[in-house]
This record gives C-alpha cells, sequence and structure tokens, in this order.
C-alpha cells in the first residue's frame, strides 16, 4: 500500500508545525490525546460549515495520525488519484452489489491499522437524524469509535471518549449523542436536536 502524508517524515513533519502554527494564531487548541488503537472509525462532528474541514484537517496534522477518508472511486483517477491516495483516501464503488458499509468492513478487517474518519451528519445543513453506517462499521468490524469534534463555543477540537460497540444499538447512540450534545458547531443553529436512531 503506498505511504500516505501522514507516513512521510519530511511533510509529516512540515504539515504538523505548520497546523499547529495555524491553529494558534486562529485561537483554536487541542484537546485530548489519540487512544492506543490501531484500527477505529473516527466520528467527526458537529459539521455545520465549510470552515469545520480546514479546522479538522489542521487538527488532524497536528496529531500526526494516519487519518482516512472515503471518496467515490469515479473521482479516483488521474489526475486526482496519486494526490488523493497521499491524502489518505479510500475509494469506494458504490455500483458493486455490496454496500460501503460491508466494503468498509471488509477493509478495516485486512489492514493491520485503519483509523477511518466519517461525518455521521453527510451535510452541513440541519439534520434530526444521523446515518448510522459508521456504527454498523464499527460493529462488523469489531472496532471501537473515537469521538472526535470541532467545539466553536470554546475553540477546542480533538479526541474526546472511545465508545466500543456492544450491539445495543440505542444505547450506544444515547451515550454518543450525550457527548456531542456538549459540542457547539459554528452554526449551531443547524445541529439541531439530533434524534436516537432505530437500528
Amino acid at each position: 500500500m503506498a505511504a500516505t502524508v501522514f507516513e512521510s517524515p519530511f511533510f509529516g513533519s512540515l504539515l504538523s508545525g505548520l497546523s499547529k502554527v495555524y491553529l494558534k494564531a486562529i485561537g483554536w487548541r487541542r484537546v485530548g490525546q489519540l487512544p492506543d488503537v490501531p484500527r477505529c472509525v473516527m466520528i467527526a462532528a458537529p459539521h455545520t460549515s465549510n470552515w469545520d474541514a480546514p479546522i479538522a484537517l489542521a487538527m488532524v496534522f497536528a496529531y500526526r495520525f494516519k487519518a482516512h477518508w472515503l471518496v467515490k472511486n469515479t473521482a479516483y483517477r488521474w489526475p486526482f488519484r496519486g494526490i488523493l491516495k497521499w491524502l489518505g483516501a479510500i475509494p469506494i464503488d458504490r455500483t458493486k452489489s455490496t454496500d460501503v458499509v460491508s466494503q468498509m468492513i471488509e477493509e478495516l478487517k485486512k489492514r493491520a491499522e485503519l483509523v477511518l474518519l466519517l461525518s455521521p451528519e453527510g451535510t452541513r445543513k440541519k439534520v434530526t437524524r444521523w446515518k448510522t453506517g459508521f456504527y454498523h462499521i464499527a460493529r462488523g468490524a469489531g472496532v471501537p469509535m473515537v469521538l472526535a469534534f470541532l467545539d466553536y463555543a470554546r475553540k477546542e477540537g480533538g479526541i474526546g471518549p472511545v465508545v466500543h460497540p456492544t450491539g445495543n444499538f440505542e444505547a450506544d447512540m444515547r451515550e454518543i449523542l450525550q457527548f456531542y450534545s456538549t459540542v457547539t458547531g459554528k452554526h449551531p443553529e443547524r445541529m439541531g436536536a439530533v434524534e436516537v436512531p432505530q437500528g
């Protein structure tokens, strides 16, 4: 498997340093430590603004962990394939008979290390029900869920609790949503009161 930017000694160090300077310049600080788990599904929430992406990316580079994210396989081609792979993108084929959840369970099971970064809201618009694929991926692959966040009220971002899927979907989701209920997005009016989904 090709190395990503996170594994490059030069670019990894450079981007980590630049990201720390950027976060300090805009008044943000990192909170929490990366758990010692080689494989996990990392939830990125809340997502209410275009500003979430650059701040979240700066957090990833500052922490220097190997983050991977999903991209449609139709975009994973020349001339973007190389840079997308370098940035940690994993192509998904929505035309396959197996769905994205099954593809990602397989991907997690076959790799020794993989941090899969997912946004359960799936949009910057107001939502009242999260997409639950992240939970079923973690459960199916037997890996924990790491709760990452950006809190604009406190200007803090980073790593929260680790939740191990028990199979009791509603109880696990209540625990996750309880944590995020204390986190404020850039546009709080878009957050809404997220309901506990039915498995």
